[in-house]
């Protein structure tokens, strides 16, 4: 019995602290900020933060967090079931240009950071134009969905997953959306034109594995780090790290962000 009001006494404590919009917002506007002004050590953090960059562990004081940079683009994405958040910053600075896709898992109990997952490009990654990229995502409408027309979670996963399962099996039904337009490095298949596709082909017999979402079912979102023909199991081991983020409307693909770092190697 008295384990049970013991537990019982903790339960205000925990609820009270569960990650909310407001306060996942408050995280990607520290995270922001912390961007800018090169600080990896911002309060938003748990005192241990496990730290990844490109799927490898990094020492956060050594990495890009560590870097003050002008963030020319921002968009962030809150995930309130995971505590988790997403965001894409674009810096097109000419000596050291990134595009950047990170995301954030807070500690239930604290709803301090206590794990942050970067995959970052910049000159010599897979079709890197930061100037192309900074042109057509300011372009693109990211808005609230209306509540009523919102999709659930698991719809939005799914077409994520179709979409990362279709280069290794070509049997996979896709919910393509029309129009639909995909910004790849700072290559972009939209046209302006209602009939704008993502089905514009991909590669075959390549797998898309160890995924990590953030989803956000008020803007449609999702947003997928993983291996690009890595090993399943293997986090980090092989393949490209990879950071494929989706718009789901009304169950279909209406945007796709793609970052896919070659990491040093030749992959252009």
């Amino acid at each position: 019995m008295r384990t049970i009001l013991s537990l019982l006494a903790t339960l205000p404590a925990l609820t009270s602290s569960a990650c909310t919009k407001d306060s996942l917002r408050a995280i990607t506007a520290d995270l922001l900020t912390a961007q800018t002004a090169g600080n990896s050590a911002f309060s938003s953090l748990a005192s241990t933060v496990a730290y990844t960059e490109n799927r490898k562990k990094v020492d956060i004081t050594k990495g890009i967090l560590s870097q003050a940079l002008t963030i020319n683009h921002s968009r962030s994405q809150h995930d309130t079931t995971q505590c988790a958040t997403f965001s894409e910053f674009i810096v097109t600075n000419s000596a050291k240009p990134y595009v950047i896709a990170t995301q954030l898992r807070t500690d239930n109990a604290t709803g301090k950071v206590n794990q942050i997952d970067t995959i970052w490009t910049t000159k010599g990654d897979w079709l890197f134009n930061v100037t192309g990229t900074l042109y057509w995502a300011s372009r693109e409408t990211w808005d609230a969905i209306p509540e009523a027309k919102r999709d659930t979670r698991e719809t939005i996963k799914a077409a994520a997953d179709a979409y990362c399962d279709v280069f290794s099996d070509k049997s996979v039904k896709v919910p393509w959306g029309t129009p639909c337009a995909r910004l790849e490095g700072g290559s972009y298949t939209g046209k302006g034109s209602a009939t704008d596709s993502c089905n514009v082909g991909v590669p075959s017999g390549v797998k898309l594995v160890n995924r990590q979402y953030v989803i956000d079912e008020e803007y449609g979102t999702v947003d997928v780090i993983m291996d690009f023909g890595g090993t399943a199991g293997n986090v980090g081991a092989g393949g490209l790290p990879d950071s494929h983020e989706f718009r789901v409307e009304s169950g279909k693909l209406r945007y796709v962000h793609t970052l896919s770092s070659c990491g040093g190697k030749s992959c252009m």
